[in-house]
C-alpha cells in the first residue's frame, strides 16, 4: 500500500478518481484543500483530507513526505500563471515523490483554447525540470471529452455534472464545422477514465510522458449517426465556416447556454462563445483525437462503447 496525493481534490473529475482509488483499496489516499475540511469530507475513514496553502512550498513538500504519487486536479483558470501546480512540482520533487499528473484529463492539443492555455506551461514546466534527467515521473492522463456529457442535461454519474457540448442530443442538433466532418474525436466515459487512472498507479513501470486514454475513437460524421439512430430522428445540423469562427463569428441558429460550475457568473456569457468556436476549431483539427497510451498499458480493460451508452441514456426519452 502506497500514499497518494489528490491535489484539487474537491473537483468533480477528482471525486470520481478519489472513488476509483478508494475501491481497489490498495491505497493511503489524502486529498489536499485550499479551504476547511468539511465534516462530510473527513467522515471517510479511507480518505484523508488536508488543508494546504499552495502558494507555501514549504507546506507542501512536508505535507508530501512519504507520498508515492500526486495527482493534481487544480483547476487551470483560476491557477494564475500556473503558480499551484509549480509549487507542487517543486514541493514534490524536494519531497522525493516518484510521480506526478498534472491536471489535464481532455484534450491532447490546447490550440484554440485559450481558457487552458496554462495546461501548455505546466508540460512546459516539466520538461524543464527534467531536462537532463528524470527528477520526477510524469504523465498526461488525456481522455478526450468525456462521453457522459453527451447525456446532458441528464447525470450518468456519481460526481461529474451534465455539461453542453455543441452535440446536443436532447434537442437533436448539432454544430459542425463544414468539411471537417471526417475529424476524429475521443471520447470516454468518466468512471472509464477513473478507472484507468487507478489502474495507472498500481502499474509498476515506468509512466509514458504522455498517458492517452482512447475509450471511443469516432469522426464527427459518425457521432451524427449514432445521434440519429439513438434519438430516432436526423439531427438538424448547423455548418460553420473554419474562416468565420477563425475571426471570432459563430453563426448558427443556437448556441451553449450551459457553463461549468468552475466558471463565475461574470466570466460566464463571455467564455460561452469563446468556449463553442474553440470547441469547434479544435476538433477540426484533431485535438481531441487523442492517442493510446494507457489502452497499451491495459490491453484487457474494456472501455464502455459510445453506441451502448448513448442507447442506455436515450432509448425511449422524448
Amino acid at each position: 500500500m502506497v500514499k497518494i496525493c489528490v491535489a484539487g481534490g474537491s473537483g468533480q473529475v477528482a471525486a470520481e478518481v478519489i472513488d476509483a482509488l478508494v475501491a481497489s483499496g490498495k491505497h493511503d489516499v489524502t486529498v489536499f484543500t485550499r479551504g476547511p475540511v468539511l465534516a462530510a469530507s473527513a467522515a471517510s475513514p479511507r480518505v484523508g483530507w488536508q488543508t494546504v496553502d499552495y502558494n507555501d512550498k514549504e507546506m507542501l513538500t512536508e505535507a508530501l513526505r512519504g507520498t508515492h504519487t500526486l495527482l493534481s486536479f487544480v483547476q487551470v483558470l483560476s491557477d494564475i500563471d500556473q503558480r499551484a501546480q509549480r509549487n507542487l512540482i517543486d514541493a514534490a520533487i524536494g519531497a522525493g515523490v516518484r510521480r506526478f499528473a498534472p491536471s489535464e484529463y481532455g484534450s491532447r492539443g490546447i490550440d484554440n483554447m485559450a481558457w487552458w492555455e496554462g495546461k501548455q506551461k505546466v508540460r512546459e514546466y516539466l520538461r524543464e525540470v527534467n531536462e537532463g534527467e528524470t527528477v520526477i515521473e510524469y504523465t498526461l492522463f488525456q481522455p478526450g471529452l468525456f462521453l457522459d456529457y453527451l447525456a446532458f442535461p441528464h447525470k450518468t454519474s456519481k460526481h461529474l455534472d451534465p455539461l453542453q457540448t455543441v452535440f446536443d442530443f436532447q434537442n437533436r442538433r448539432a454544430i459542425v464545422v463544414d468539411g471537417h466532418e471526417d475529424a476524429f474525436m475521443t471520447l470516454t466515459s468518466v468512471a472509464d477514465t477513473a478507472a484507468i487512472i487507478a489502474r495507472a498507479v498500481d502499474y509498476d513501470g515506468k509512466w509514458p510522458a504522455v498517458g492517452g486514454i482512447r475509450g471511443n475513437r469516432v469522426t464527427i460524421a459518425q457521432i451524427l449517426e449514432i445521434g440519429n439512430r439513438v434519438r430516432a430522428g436526423r439531427f438538424a445540423v448547423d455548418k460553420v465556416r473554419a474562416e468565420d469562427l477563425e475571426t471570432g463569428e459563430l453563426k448558427t441558429t443556437w448556441s451553449l447556454e450551459a457553463v461549468h460550475r468552475s466558471v463565475s457568473d461574470d466570466q460566464a456569457q463571455a467564455l460561452l462563445k469563446v468556449v463553442c468556436i474553440g470547441m469547434l476549431l479544435s476538433s477540426s483539427r484533431g485535438a481531441w483525437d487523442s492517442s493510446d497510451e494507457m489502452n497499451q498499458l491495459f490491453p484487457d480493460y474494456e472501455f464502455t462503447s459510445i453506441k451502448e451508452f448513448l442507447t442506455r441514456v436515450w432509448e425511449g426519452r422524448p
